[in-house]
Protein backbone atom coordinates (compact mmCIF):
# COMPACT_ATOMS: atom_id res chain seq x y z
CA UNK A 1 0.00 0.00 0.00
CA UNK A 2 1.13 3.31 -1.09
CA UNK A 3 1.57 5.58 2.00
CA UNK A 4 3.32 9.10 2.06
CA UNK A 5 3.69 11.22 4.94
CA UNK A 6 5.46 15.18 5.39
CA UNK A 7 6.55 16.17 8.39
CA UNK A 8 8.14 19.66 9.13
CA UNK A 9 5.97 22.24 8.78
CA UNK A 10 5.31 24.90 11.09
CA UNK A 11 5.68 28.84 11.78
CA UNK A 12 8.82 30.75 10.88
CA UNK A 13 9.35 34.30 10.25
CA UNK A 14 10.20 35.78 6.61
CA UNK A 15 13.92 35.12 5.79
CA UNK A 16 13.90 31.74 7.81
CA UNK A 17 14.00 28.72 7.13
CA UNK A 18 12.31 24.86 7.26
CA UNK A 19 13.13 21.34 6.09
CA UNK A 20 10.13 19.07 5.04
CA UNK A 21 10.57 15.67 4.90
CA UNK A 22 8.30 13.11 3.44
CA UNK A 23 8.51 9.32 4.47
CA UNK A 24 7.06 6.81 1.37
CA UNK A 25 6.27 3.53 1.96
CA UNK A 26 4.58 0.93 -0.28
CA UNK A 27 7.36 1.87 -3.16
CA UNK A 28 10.45 2.26 -3.92
CA UNK A 29 11.78 6.18 -4.28
CA UNK A 30 14.34 5.59 -6.75
CA UNK A 31 12.14 4.12 -9.17
CA UNK A 32 9.72 6.91 -8.86
CA UNK A 33 8.73 10.54 -9.90
CA UNK A 34 8.47 12.87 -6.52
CA UNK A 35 7.42 15.98 -6.46
CA UNK A 36 6.44 18.57 -3.78
CA UNK A 37 2.78 21.39 -4.53
CA UNK A 38 1.53 23.31 -2.33
CA UNK A 39 -1.77 25.17 -1.97
CA UNK A 40 -2.39 28.28 -0.40
CA UNK A 41 -5.83 29.49 1.35
CA UNK A 42 -8.20 30.23 -1.87
CA UNK A 43 -5.68 29.06 -4.41
CA UNK A 44 -5.04 26.25 -6.67
CA UNK A 45 -2.67 23.71 -5.77
CA UNK A 46 0.77 24.60 -7.92
CA UNK A 47 3.90 22.31 -8.17
CA UNK A 48 7.18 23.93 -6.14
CA UNK A 49 9.49 21.17 -7.65
CA UNK A 50 9.51 17.46 -8.74
CA UNK A 51 12.41 14.75 -9.37
CA UNK A 52 12.12 12.11 -11.63
CA UNK A 53 12.55 8.43 -11.41
CA UNK A 54 16.16 7.21 -12.23
CA UNK A 55 17.48 9.69 -13.83
CA UNK A 56 17.54 12.10 -10.69
CA UNK A 57 16.51 15.23 -12.99
CA UNK A 58 15.42 17.86 -10.73
CA UNK A 59 13.05 20.29 -11.88
CA UNK A 60 11.62 23.26 -9.70
CA UNK A 61 9.56 26.02 -10.69
CA UNK A 62 10.54 29.82 -11.00
CA UNK A 63 9.04 30.69 -7.64
CA UNK A 64 11.73 29.14 -5.80
CA UNK A 65 14.01 27.93 -7.36
CA UNK A 66 17.62 29.01 -5.63
CA UNK A 67 15.87 29.40 -2.66
CA UNK A 68 14.47 25.50 -2.40
CA UNK A 69 16.15 22.44 -2.60
CA UNK A 70 14.60 18.57 -3.22
CA UNK A 71 17.05 16.32 -1.60
CA UNK A 72 16.48 12.02 -1.70
CA UNK A 73 17.79 9.22 0.84
CA UNK A 74 16.93 6.27 -0.38
CA UNK A 75 18.11 3.98 2.18
CA UNK A 76 15.52 6.00 4.43
CA UNK A 77 12.85 5.97 1.16
CA UNK A 78 12.60 9.80 2.61
CA UNK A 79 12.47 13.12 -0.05
CA UNK A 80 12.85 16.01 1.85
CA UNK A 81 12.52 19.65 1.13
CA UNK A 82 14.74 22.61 2.33
CA UNK A 83 13.29 25.83 2.02
CA UNK A 84 15.28 29.17 2.69
CA UNK A 85 15.03 32.76 2.42
CA UNK A 86 11.13 32.08 2.73
CA UNK A 87 8.35 34.20 2.17
CA UNK A 88 5.14 35.59 3.16
CA UNK A 89 3.66 34.07 -0.15
CA UNK A 90 5.16 30.74 0.29
CA UNK A 91 2.39 30.47 3.29
CA UNK A 92 0.62 27.17 2.23
CA UNK A 93 -0.01 23.48 3.04
CA UNK A 94 2.79 21.15 1.60
CA UNK A 95 2.01 18.23 0.21
CA UNK A 96 4.31 15.50 -1.61
CA UNK A 97 3.23 13.06 -4.17
CA UNK A 98 4.12 9.84 -6.15
CA UNK A 99 3.77 9.58 -9.91
CA UNK A 100 4.41 5.50 -9.90
CA UNK A 101 4.34 5.06 -13.16
CA UNK A 102 6.78 7.56 -14.74
CA UNK A 103 9.18 7.17 -17.27
CA UNK A 104 12.05 8.96 -17.07
CA UNK A 105 12.64 12.59 -17.67
CA UNK A 106 9.83 12.98 -16.04
CA UNK A 107 9.76 16.90 -15.04
CA UNK A 108 6.29 17.26 -14.75
CA UNK A 109 4.74 19.98 -11.92
CA UNK A 110 1.27 19.10 -13.26
CA UNK A 111 -0.46 18.21 -9.63
CA UNK A 112 -2.90 15.81 -12.26
CA UNK A 113 0.09 13.49 -13.65
CA UNK A 114 0.41 12.13 -9.59
CA UNK A 115 -1.39 8.95 -8.27
CA UNK A 116 -0.77 9.15 -4.64
CA UNK A 117 -0.62 12.26 -1.91
CA UNK A 118 0.26 12.86 1.87
CA UNK A 119 -2.18 14.55 4.16
CA UNK A 120 0.11 18.09 3.73
CA UNK A 121 1.67 20.14 6.69
CA UNK A 122 1.13 23.70 7.06
CA UNK A 123 4.21 26.20 6.46
CA UNK A 124 2.95 29.78 7.57
CA UNK A 125 5.73 32.31 7.14
CA UNK A 126 5.20 35.67 9.08
CA UNK A 127 6.65 37.55 11.36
Amino acid sequence: QVQLVESGGGLVQPGGSLRLSCAASGFTLDGSAIGWFRQAPGKEREGVVCVSPSDGKINYAASVRGRFTLSRDNAKNTVYLQMNSLKPEDTAVYYCAVATDADPPFLDLNPWAYDYWGQGTQVTVSS
